[in-house]
Order: C-alpha cells, then sequence, then structure tokens
C-alpha cells in the first residue's frame, strides 16, 4: 500500500505515546453494546425461557443454535429492533432473523420468539421478517422459518394488517420467492401458527410440524366454537398429526425440537450444491495489524482526524490494498483488497486535513469534493464491470459547499456517484465508523439504495447534520443579530438550543438507527472481519443484478 509523508497534518505512529494510549469512546460504547446485545438476548426473561422448556420447547435462540453449523459466525440481523420502544416489553421484536451457515451453506433463519408476547407480530416484527426475506431474495440463499407465534399482536394490529408493507407483504414475498426465484423455503411449526401467518409456512416448499407442541389454523378451537359452535381441541383441529394425515398440508412429522432441526438440516444436505463465485477466492490472510489496534486508531472526539489506512490495515487482508488512482482526490480511498480471501473494491472517506499539491488551500476527509466524486464514480464502474463486490467504510460528513465547489460542478459530480452507486450490479457491503452524513450518505450506499448489508460500529452516527450544525441552522440569524448588537443569548435561548443538541445526540447514535432499523446490525471492532467475509460470502452465491430487493427472472417460467 502506497504511503505519502504528507497525507496528514496529524502524525500518527505506533510507537508514539497517543497510538499507546486507548482511546474510551469506541471502548466504552463497544462494552454498552455488549451488555445491550446480552440483555435483548434472554428476550422475555429467565421465567419466560423457563416456561417454554416446560412445554416441552427449545427456545427460539437454542433452536438456532442446534440448526446452524457449530463453531461458526453467526450475524443476527434487526437484534436492537424496537427495543427502546414499548417500554422495553419487546425486545428484539419478537422475532430472531439471523444469517449463518448450514453444511457450509449460507442460510437466512427466520425464528419467532415465543418468550416475547407469545411470538406474536408487532409491527416491527414484520420490518423484520421483509428484510430477513429482502436478504435472501437478493443473494438467492435458503430461507428457514421456525414458526412459533400466537399471530398478530392485536393492541398494535393497525401497525401490523394494513399497508404496502404491512403482514401480507411476507405472504408476497413467499409467492415470489416460491413461484419465480426458486429460492428454497422450509417451514418448521414448532408451536402456534395462527390465522393470516399459516400462510408463511403454507407458502413454502417444505413444512415440518413437531407433535405434541405445534398446531396450525386459520382459526384456533375458541375462535371455531365462537364461530361455529363446534367444541374441538386445538391438537384435533390442526396438530401435527391432523395436518400430515388427514389435511395433507404439512409434509413431515416429528418427535421433538431436536428431530425436527435435524430434519432441516437433511433438507438443506439435499440442495443443489450452490453456484460457484465469480469473485476470485484465495486463503484467507490475516490483516496486518491487530483488531485491538482499532481502540487507538479512532480518536476521543469524533469531530478529529485519523489515519484511515491504519484502519483498513486492521481489516484487509495482509494490509495489501492496489489504490486505484492513489495520488489524486485523497480525501477518498479507492482500490482492490482482499477480507478474508474474498476480493474486494474499498471505497473509504480519509478523514484528516489533507494537503493540496501546488499549495492551494487544504482539503478535508470525509467531505466528497468534486473530484472524488468523479473519483469513486468510475472505480464503481470499474468494479462493477469486473462484478467485482464494493466495501463501503463510511465516515462522512457530507459533499462540499460553496462557490468554488459549486462553480466546479459538483451537482453533477455528486449525481453521477450516486447513479453509478445505485445502478451497480455487484454486491454492496456498508461499513460506518463514524459519520453518516447528509447527502454524503446517500452516496456511500446508503440503506435507501439498497447495498446487501449495511453495518455500523458503536461510534456510527446517522443523521443530516451534526447537533451544533443544527443549531446554526435553526438559530443562526438570532445568534448573529444578538452579535451584532453584542448581546449574549438569553437562558430560554440556551435551553431550546440545547435541547436541539440533545435530541440531535441521541437520534445520531447508532443504536437509536439500528432501533428503528436503519442499519442491520452494530458490529463490535473484533467481530468486523468475519462479519464482512459472512456477508460476503452470503452475496456472492448470486452472479446476477444485486438492485432492489429482489430482481425477477428475464423469462418467467
Amino acid at each position: 500500500m502506497k504511503r505519502s509523508a504528507n497525507e496528514y497534518s496529524v502524525k500518527e505512529s505506533s510507537k508514539s505515546s497517543a497510538a499507546k494510549k486507548t482511546n474510551k469512546r469506541l471502548r466504552e460504547l463497544t462494552a454498552e453494546l455488549k451488555q445491550l446485545v446480552a440483555k435483548l438476548r434472554l428476550g422475555g426473561g429467565p421465567e419466560k425461557i423457563e416456561r417454554q422448556h416446560q412445554q416441552g420447547k427449545l427456545t427460539a435462540r437454542e433452536r438456532i443454535d442446534l440448526l446452524l453449523d457449530k463453531d461458526t459466525y453467526v450475524q443476527e440481523i434487526g437484534l436492537l429492533v424496537a427495543y427502546d420502544q414499548y417500554d422495553g416489553g419487546a425486545p428484539g421484536a419478537g422475532v430472531v432473523t439471523v444469517v449463518g451457515r448450514i453444511e457450509d451453506r449460507e442460510v437466512v433463519v427466520v425464528a419467532n420468539d415465543a418468550t416475547v408476547k407469545a411470538g406474536s407480530w408487532w409491527p416491527e416484527t414484520i420490518k423484520k421478517i421483509l428484510r430477513a426475506q429482502e436478504i435472501a431474495m437478493r443473494s438467492h440463499v435458503p430461507i428457514i422459518y421456525l414458526v412459533d407465534s400466537a399471530g398478530v399482536n392485536l393492541p398494535h394490529q393497525g401497525g401490523v394488517f394494513p399497508g404496502q408493507y404491512g403482514a401480507s407483504r411476507i405472504f408476497y414475498y413467499n409467492s415470489l420467492m416460491r413461484r419465480y426465484l426458486k429460492i428454497p423455503q422450509i417451514s418448521a411449526v414448532m408451536g402456534p401458527c395462527i390465522a393470516g401467518g399459516a400462510y408463511l409456512p403454507a407458502l413454502s416448499d417444505v413444512i415440518v410440524m413437531v407433535e405434541g407442541t405445534s398446531f396450525m389454523g386459520l382459526g384456533g378451537a375458541n375462535l371455531v366454537k365462537g364461530a361455529t359452535g363446534q367444541t374441538i381441541d386445538n391438537e384435533t383441529l390442526g396438530g401435527a398429526r391432523a395436518h400430515n394425515e388427514l389435511s395433507g398440508v404439512a409434509h413431515y412429522r416429528v418427535a421433538d425440537d431436536k428431530a425436527c432441526l435435524a430434519k432441516i438440516r437433511e433438507f438443506v444436505s439435499e440442495l443443489p450444491v450452490k453456484p460457484s463465485s465469480v469473485v476470485p477466492i484465495l486463503p484467507s490472510v490475516e490483516a496486518a495489524r491487530p483488531i485491538s489496534d482499532l481502540y487507538n486508531i479512532i480518536p476521543e472526539d469524533h469531530k478529529q482526524p485519523y489515519n484511515a489506512r491504519h484502519l483498513l490495515d486492521c481489516l484487509l487482508d495482509g494490509a495489501h490494498l492496489d489504490e486505484f488512482q492513489a495520488d489524486y482526490a485523497k480525501e477518498m480511498i479507492t482500490g482492490h483488497a482482499r477480507v478474508c480471501g474474498i476480493q474486494v473494491g474499498v471505497i473509504a472517506n480519509n478523514r484528516g486535513m489533507l494537503r493540496a499539491l501546488g499549495g492551494g488551500p487544504p482539503r478535508f476527509g470525509g467531505i466528497i469534493y468534486t473530484e472524488s466524486a468523479e473519483k469513486v464514480a468510475y472505480f464503481i464502474e470499474t468494479c462493477n464491470r469486473r462484478q467485482t463486490p464494493l466495501l463501503f467504510i463510511q465516515d462522512v460528513s457530507g459533499f462540499m459547499v460553496g462557490p468554488e465547489a459549486e462553480h466546479s460542478g459538483i451537482i453533477r459530480a455528486g449525481a453521477r456517484f450516486v447513479e453509478a452507486m445505485a445502478t451497480a450490479l455487484v454486491p454492496k457491503i456498508v461499513l460506518t465508523v463514524n459519520h453518516a452524513s447528509g447527502a454524503g450518505y446517500y452516496a456511500m450506499a446508503g440503506q435507501g439504495f439498497d447495498p446487501d448489508f449495511i453495518f455500523s460500529w458503536p461510534t456510527g452516527r446517522m443523521g443530516v447534520m451534526e447537533g451544533d450544525s443544527a443549531v446554526q441552522a435553526v438559530f443562526g440569524s438570532q445568534l448573529d443579530k444578538l452579535k451584532n448588537n453584542k448581546e449574549e443569548p438569553g437562558e430560554e435561548l440556551e435551553a431550546e438550543m440545547d435541547q436541539v443538541r440533545e435530541t440531535y445526540e441521541m437520534e445520531l447514535d447508532a443504536k437509536y438507527a439500528a432501533a428503528r432499523g436503519f442499519v442491520d446490525a452494530v458490529i463490535t471492532p473484533e467481530s468486523t472481519r468475519e462479519a464482512l467475509e459472512l456477508a460476503l460470502c452470503t452475496s456472492l452465491n448470486y452472479s446476477g443484478p444485486h438492485i432492489g430487493p429482489f430482481v425477477l427472472p428475464p423469462v418467467l417460467v
């Protein structure tokens, strides 16, 4: 990797006293994240877990642990969704969605968490299931549903039942995967599966039911009695034996949860061999620097610069980066590299103060200028022609503003950047390090442009602008007027400005973004290489276009 003595005005050396000092911000935020994750993974808590066991059932997470390959990395999607809503009563929105491996094959798993309000569907439950289905559709990997749900959470039915992205969208995706995309869907009914929710397994390729604990029906025994006056128990009405012997709706009947999960692993092993990757994959090489160095590299103050190349040294195989246009528009780093042996095109914001050649004004890393927008657009198009997936290392504060920027045509250059990114057919993986601000966030493959996966470190900050900038935008004219009159802001104005700062600080937090599904997961630095490797391997199951949640085949059979 090329180094340049004039890249940064701030020196950063592993031998310096600054580098030896561990920065607290990333470490403290990571510790907070781990505590929150541990709490959320308990679902409804120990009592509800014990109740599940007393019913002869495993919990959603126990089922997933038995289903997936041992000692392999598992990426949970949307764990933090809704954690700060409903007075904390909907951990994980009552559903566990993960990407993992079965028989060394990437799969998506959706498992209702019956320890949370009997696995009922909240509005955010729908959001998580749809996101899981979109991952499966975009990457053409099998999706497995472990059903154990009492149905719609009735007090919140207004956010579940209607709308374009209500519960019916799940069945729409089911149907497209089954009829046109040919994506394997396997359903295991391991508890109740009631009303419209029964269409989810019915639209799958295979349905397995567990004796004694599973029920599937458009209406339960109580509803049947109320509607028709007939008295019947749930097992007779829609249990495993009824749907295997009488209705023929189910395909397999097994004795218990463990047998059910073993059966699913058998199904996956019988699937056609997954296609070979079009991207060259070599044996993985360790990064040149230990991942723990990131705690020294990321600065205490998110506004301060750092050496982005040192960050890449912790993520890329052997710290090798075949840098593209290394001497041009240095505020953006572009180049070819490998992550765990997988070829990627890297696009990274280069934070810091960059000296301009020829003695011109310095440039601010993290800001996108006209030249850097053109540079990245060309690089994206090059990667797209080579079918090389794109890895965006995002720490962007936005596009440059001002007369020089406008007169240089930054609007047109920025549009070209966005268009190149949006129309690239290759997988796009995003990692937010610090800032994800303004239109720069969009250009760096923001969520609205359907990246295959979007991750954030705990230090991620997603918003239109920072709190201080918002204060200036809202109160700037008032402050200027006070300054011209040589007056200071009064207590009321100071309180209003502080309130704006506090609101922005809360909403900029990575956990806030994750709670609303704006990122797939907030990950720790230690898990970053494994997370990127699994995301890349999953997306590379499909060599066709990765645009939108799915792309229908040109000829529908």
